[in-house]
């Protein structure tokens, strides 16, 4: 007698049901991932934009740009480009734009950047920063540090 060679309905319904177990575990794993990496990114652009305020700031002889760093990107001498400012999790867009923080004032919930621009503030003038007080990725939140977004 010859016998028909394949999988049975049960065989292909059990590798299925596995399929799917493995899918739902790694999917979630799989955004969170991707929410790991914008905040890397954020994270890295912050680290940038910072050192080319460190530059201006010596080029400068001791004076923090005093506009919204439209200084640093002027014929892309310290920087090509402000960066964009990625937070997941938020319900911020992704965005580049830069708020002056002057009179010693606090950081806003927005996207973006913020940066402290007023000189008779010495404690926080030049400080660059990411214009959230949402918890990060790490839980860090704004009733612990002014900026979670910016610590790293």
């Amino acid at each position: 007698m010859k016998r028909k060679q394949g999988f049975t309905l049960i065989e292909l319904m059990i590798v299925v049901a596995i399929i799917g177990i493995l899918a739902a575990i790694a999917i979630p794993k799989f955004a969170d991932l991707i929410n790991k990496s914008k905040e890397g990114a954020t994270k890295g652009a912050l680290s940038s934009v910072r050192s080319a305020i460190q530059v201006y700031y010596g080029d400068n002889e001791g004076w923090f740009p005093a506009d919204t760093l439209s200084v640093l990107t002027a014929n892309a001498k310290y920087i090509a480009e402000i960066p964009q400012a990625k937070m997941p999790g938020t319900g911020h867009l992704d965005s580049n734009t830069v708020s002056a923080v002057a009179n010693g004032g606090a950081v806003t919930d927005g996207a973006g950047w913020a940066y402290f621009n007023d000189p008779t503030h010495a404690a926080s003038w030049g400080n660059f920063v990411v214009s959230c007080t949402h918890e990060d990725i790490k839980g860090r939140d704004s009733t612990t540090l002014t900026t979670p977004w910016s610590t790293f």
